[in-house]
């Protein structure tokens, strides 16, 4: 994935999912260790399809409802004629091009070489999920909520096992061909058989999905799973059944897939852009979650492998639209004619959704990272306060928790509802394990700024004696008189600047380290078979972080082939606290909940934190124009909100 030198590194969100309109939500399957609490995610009941008939429910099965949430609040009753944020009257044309900001599954910020972005092979093109459609859509002003789109309905059974869609005759794919239950019910068995691990991982509760006719696709989870499963799944792509039965869908190839969404893929080449165009015959474009959206013509994605060519290609408008990654390029690089003549325009948006974990993640599975008291070392040896004063202009903030910038964050110790919970969990907790959990969690050292601080070196060299470390001719040694030694792997050398000093410090402890830069193939190789001592990762976690938790942080997926769980973490007090956070049955329980994972989480040193910026920093050729309504809470929202115009002032 890109790297970002002194700014957040381009996200991987903790679904796999980019942030779009059809973005995978951070939505959780699996058992609970809660007791089921009423009805999930119910919302408002759907208008009747007529005065004379009003809908009624099959027996066993609760009202049909027009959108879902993981707690069951809806924003926007089911007459709504389109979303606060938009402007339904958005002018349709023109071309939006960008370096693609986020990555899914498959997808690289280097390159691409398939068509294919929901397997493991290959490396998928970002924006493949523009030419699918969902059964259901994101609104981008609630934190999980999403409305009908392929599908017009949904009701639930009582036991919340079973989600019954009703989906709308008129769905169609780009061939003209119905999209039927048979459609939804096959793309969900094949994600969940073949997909991409991640995918598979999140669907894990979803026994299996059936068609019921051509309108009703059934679909069932397991009893005890998480609320929240029947959204991620309402969020995935629909494929052709048709499509697929003459094409295998676990190959990487570059055939571009048929699909029923709002764009097309247009022109492409591999390694360096691909462009979709917007269907002028989209089926769905009237609906309500679709007014004022997709208003360009084109979407082009642009691919560069180096950073600074990317930017120089941004200055002779080669593409149009830039979310800045590096700080020091945003302080001392907009000093261009185009710039100062008012035909480029930068902005800073606020970033109100969590910043998530950034840093170096240390794979515990390489037995030099086993002890907690070496990788808490290492964290002695970086020197943020002189790598964000000297390299990154005092632009950032210290990332201390996996739950950065919301309110999910453990600071200070425990409060009374952590207490209450910790004291809950009982003798499935050791003494040692509740004076951690109750304590203020751990947060990387202070430095004096001067980049290498005596006091935090000492002490680094003080943990690792304690670890059975010694310092032999100036080598750090084990027992057995081998050395330490570390392999920063990347596939962009945008952070190796600030690896270097880091680097430096960890050879004054005596320990060998490198930065080692291969291929985004390659790398991508690597992460999936766990072949690597630290490398740099980004996880975007959601305002309701689920299933994904266990992706990221689960023992299970600790040797999982494509899961995120980079380090390797392997603790059955971390499961035990993902499992409180799925189920809990209340906003407020979830935030307790994950409050104490992040102590928990910050306890094992995983990582080795960086740093956050609570902010979007944006340029772009002064070619296009907000909608005239309130920016959304939950999304960045571009390009889905812009058209093409001149921007108004303000």
């Amino acid at each position: 994935m890109a790297r970002d030198p002194g700014a957040a590194v381009p996200a991987v969100r903790d679904d796999g999912g980019p942030v779009s309109r059809r973005a995978l939500l951070t939505l959780a399957a699996g058992a609970s260790l809660l007791p089921w609490l009423g009805h999930p995610a119910l919302a408002q009941e759907v208008a009747p399809p007529s005065a004379a008939a009003p809908a009624t429910a099959a027996p066993g099965f609760g009202p049909e409802r027009h959108g879902l949430s993981v707690f069951g609040d809806l924003k926007y009753p089911a007459d709504f004629a389109h979303f606060d944020y938009v402007d339904p009257a958005s002018p349709k044309g023109g071309t939006f091009s960008q370096v693609g900001p986020t990555a899914a599954f498959n997808q690289s910020f280097q390159t691409f070489n398939s068509l294919n972005g929901y397997i493991l092979k290959g490396d998928g093109a970002q924006g493949i999920d523009l030419i699918f459609d969902t059964l259901m859509a994101r609104a981008f002003d609630e934190p999980d909520a999403i409305y009908g789109l392929v599908a017009q309905s949904v009701a639930v059974s009582e036991d919340g096992t079973l989600y019954r869609f009703r989906l709308r005759p008129q769905a169609r794919f780009h061939d003209g061909t119905k999209l039927t239950a048979e459609d939804v019910a096959f793309s969900l068995n094949l994600l969940k058989s073949k997909g991409h691990p991640i995918i598979a991982q999140n669907l894990r509760d979803m026994e299996g999905a059936e068609a019921q006719g051509d309108e009703i696709v059934m679909l069932r989870f397991a009893p005890r799973r998480a609320r929240d499963v029947p959204l991620f799944a309402a969020s995935l792509p629909i494929f052709s059944k048709a499509y697929y039965s003459s094409t295998p869908f676990d190959a990487s190839s570059l055939e571009p897939p048929l699909g029923s969404g709002a764009y097309k893929v247009g022109r492409f080449e591999v390694g360096r852009f691909i462009e979709y165009r917007r269907d002028p015959d989209y089926w769905a474009k009237d609906l309500p979650v679709n007014a004022g959206v997709n208003n360009f013509d084109v979407l082009r994605y642009e691919y560069f492998r180096d950073r600074e060519v990317g930017f120089e290609a941004f200055k002779a408008r080669a593409y149009l639209f830039r979310q800045e990654f590096t700080a020091r390029t945003w302080a001392t690089g907009y000093d261009f004619p185009a710039l100062n003549e008012g035909r480029v325009k930068r902005e800073i948006l606020p970033d109100r959704t969590p910043s998530g974990a950034q840093g170096w993640f240390l794979n515990l599975r390489r037995p030099k990272f086993a002890d907690p008291r070496v990788r808490e070392a290492l964290s002695y040896a970086f020197d943020f306060e002189w790598t964000n004063k000297n390299l990154m202009y005092d632009a950032y903030k210290r990332t201390t928790s996996f739950f950065e910038n919301s309110d999910l964050k453990a600071e200070g110790p425990a409060g009374p509802d952590e207490v209450a919970l910790i004291a809950r969990l009982g003798d499935q907790l050791t003494a040692e394990d509740v004076a951690v959990l109750k304590a203020p969690p751990w947060s990387p050292p202070v430095s004096d700024g001067s980049g290498q601080d005596r006091a935090l070196r000492r002490r680094g060299t003080q943990l690792l004696r304690e670890a059975g470390w010694t310092v032999k001719n100036g080598r750090l040694v084990d027992p057995q008189g081998d050395g330490l030694t570390i392999e920063f792997l990347d596939d962009e050398n945008g952070l190796e600047r600030h690896t270097a000093p880091f680097i430096k410090n960890l050879e004054l402890l005596g320990i060998a380290a490198n930065f080692r830069l291969v291929d985004s193939p390659q790398y991508q190789r690597r992460l999936n078979d766990f072949d690597f001592d630290a490398t740099v990762r980004r996880f975007s976690l959601s305002t309701v972080p689920g299933e994904s938790l266990r992706n990221y942080f689960g023992s299970r997926e600790a040797n999982t082939p494509g899961s995120n769980n980079l380090s390797g973490i392997a603790d059955p007090i971390v499961d035990l606290l993902i499992e409180e956070v799925i189920a809990a049955p209340t906003r407020d329980q979830l935030r307790t909940a994950c409050r104490v994972l992040d102590r928990r989480l910050r306890a094992g040193r995983y990582w080795v934190p960086q740093w956050y910026s609570a902010e979007f920093r944006i340029a772009f050729w002064d070619e296009f124009g907000w909608p005239a309504a309130p920016r959304p809470t939950y999304a960045r929202a571009i390009p889905e909100l812009w058209s093409a115009r001149t921007r108004s002032a303000g």
